[in-house]
């Protein structure tokens, strides 16, 4: 706690130099999860700050403020005085008092080696006008966490839950803080009635009338010495507020039960408000807990849930105006299918399970599983509808990969979705893309920032790092773009099979196979079992095959 401490601090004695206000325009910000993304109240401008960035070997943290501007597409770096510790796993809540503020609360600071968690229980606010960071002292407060959840409620900012790890410890919190934003003061509420089980990472939402709505999030017990299990809560409670502003405000917690479709039960999902008195929850992962491992099922669905009905559904894709118009034809209008990177021949009625493989460089595969809402009536469809659905679903391809941890805000009903992580195997991928989807239409999902899988740094632990740790933490874009060349350079000297004119995946696939186990298990190394090379020199095939064509 102690080194930790004295990193911090030795982090801010360089910010502390910065004595003056600098904007510039910079390239989309590095690959990063866990920060946050708010929506400026005033302005058609997103405002992205801190997160984390972990290359295998070494966890970089940031602090860094960047400001995408929406009706242009670029990004500009904003450096301001004095601003809070490097972290992320904080909060961030705006409001739209004196041409917009900025607030931040608690958050983690993590060793470069990501063993040891540092807590903060700091309040900061940015002053968007000025363009100035104040630290704001006030006593009463909660405890150091991250994983909690905060919204701007009335006049209040109303926080809930969270963890706190040390190296010996854990605990998870299910308090609830109220911060009056006029008199600057804290207090710890009461709330009668039976709220939720301790959690962190849940989604927590202000509804219009002053109320706080929680649904999910995650927890872990220790049911004995060095074993600790995992929980992924689906409940849903809220929290009302009966006399706001008065003195005698009284909270009640009650359970809610929703009707409709609940999201599959997941961690590391992402909430925003969206139009029509609704919310919405994006991505997220499935854990799955066996004896030696820890797989994930990832998201890239969204579910809104409306607070006035009480009700969750599934998102429905409804693609391009041309696309749709082809596979309207001959068809009822609510015949069609959700939209999705693939479309089944004959979806079940009710929930679909879609399989997809992503192949890493080093031929590491990744099952990601999706489910989707299926529609409720499907007439049978000739073998030609079939077919123009499939072509209708190609222009869905640009939606973003399944995901967990991303940041995402709304602005004018639109919704924007940057970063977050997924798994390959034993190995992470940060992401750096920047998607968004206009949610009063459903159309389709737009590419603001693609996603360059090159510039992926991963470091195995064998690897020397000899990196500075103050260097390590302001976040490696060089070493980034280096990896990138050198990812180019190797591309070029390898020639792989060429796929023959009209030549479909199976019979390349069969053409070329040896070559391609070949290169399998060059990859995975001789100790790699011999079932799982060959399903990895199937899926690079397959890729380079769709690639080629």
């Amino acid at each position: 706690q102690e080194d930790l401490e004295a990193l911090i601090a030795e982090f801010q004695s360089l910010d502390a130099k910065k004595t003056q206000v600098i904007e510039s325009s910079c390239p989309p910000p590095s690959p990063r999860l866990n920060g946050s993304l708010s929506a400026h109240p005033e302005r058609d401008e997103l405002i992205l700050f801190g997160g984390e960035y972990f290359n295998g070997q070494k966890t970089y943290l940031y602090n860094d403020l960047y400001i995408y501007s929406i009706r242009k597409n670029s990004w500009s770096k904003l450096e301001i005085p004095n601003p809070p510790p490097r972290r992320c796993a904080h909060q961030a809540a705006v409001v739209p008092t004196a041409g917009g503020q900025l607030w931040i609360f608690g958050g983690e600071f993590a060793s470069p080696n990501g063993e040891q968690f540092y807590h903060y229980k700091d309040l900061w606010v940015l002053h968007l006008a000025t363009k100035t960071w104040e630290q704001i002292k006030a006593s009463g407060g909660p405890s150091g966490r991250s994983g909690h959840r905060m919204v701007a409620c009335k006049r209040q900012l109303i926080i809930f839950g969270g963890f706190h790890e040390s190296a010996r410890d854990y605990i998870y919190y299910n308090d609830v803080y109220a911060f009056n934003l006029d008199s600057f003061t804290w207090s710890k509420l009461a709330p009668a009635g039976i709220g939720p089980a301790p959690r962190s990472g849940c989604q927590m939402t202000a509804s219009p009338e002053g109320s706080v709505i929680i649904y999910g999030g995650y927890s872990k017990q220790r049911i004995k010495k060095d074993v600790d299990k995992g929980t992924l809560h689906t409940d849903m409670f809220l929290l009302k507020a009966e006399g706001v502003g008065k003195e005698e405000e009284k909270w009640t917690w009650s359970r809610l039960s929703p009707s409709g479709v609940k999201p599959p039960p997941r961690s590391g999902f992402s909430v925003a408000v969206a139009p029509g008195n609704r919310s919405l929850l994006f991505g997220g992962v499935q854990d799955e807990e066996e004896e030696e491992s820890l797989e994930g099922d990832f998201f890239n669905d969204i579910y809104f849930y409306d607070m006035g009905k009480n009700r969750w559904f599934p998102a429905q894709l409804k693609g391009p105006k041309s696309e749709k118009r082809k596979r309207r034809r001959g068809k009822q209008a609510e015949s069609e299918a959700a939209g999705d990177e693939e479309v089944e021949q004959k979806p079940p009625q009710g929930p679909l399970e879609i399989v997809k493989e992503v192949v890493a460089e080093d031929g590491t595969v990744m099952t990601i599983k999706q489910v989707i809402s299926g529609p409720a009536e499907e007439k049978e469809r000739s073998e030609s509808e079939e077919e123009e659905e499939e072509d209708g679903a190609l222009g869905q391809q640009a939606e973003p990969c399944p995901r967990s941890n991303a940041m995402v805000a709304v602005k004018h009903g639109v919704l924007y979705v940057y970063g977050g992580m997924f798994e390959v195997g034993d190995r992470q991928f940060t992401l750096s893309d920047l998607h968004s989807i206009d949610l009063h239409k459903m159309g389709e999902w737009k590419v603001l920032v693609e996603m360059d899988p090159k510039a992926q740094e991963w470091l195995e632990e064998s690897e020397s790092d000899e990196e500075d740790d103050v260097e390590g933490a302001e976040g490696g874009e060089e070493e980034e773009e280096s990896s990138e060349e050198e990812s180019e350079d190797d591309e070029g000297e390898e020639q792989h099979p060429a796929v023959e004119p009209g030549e479909n995946p199976e019979e390349y696939l069969s053409r070329t196979e040896q070559y391609w186990i070949k290169v399998a298990r060059s990859h995975m190394g001789p100790e790699a079992k011999e079932k799982k090379v060959v399903k990895v020199a199937h899926a690079m095939a397959k890729t380079f095959h769709e690639d080629s064509v």
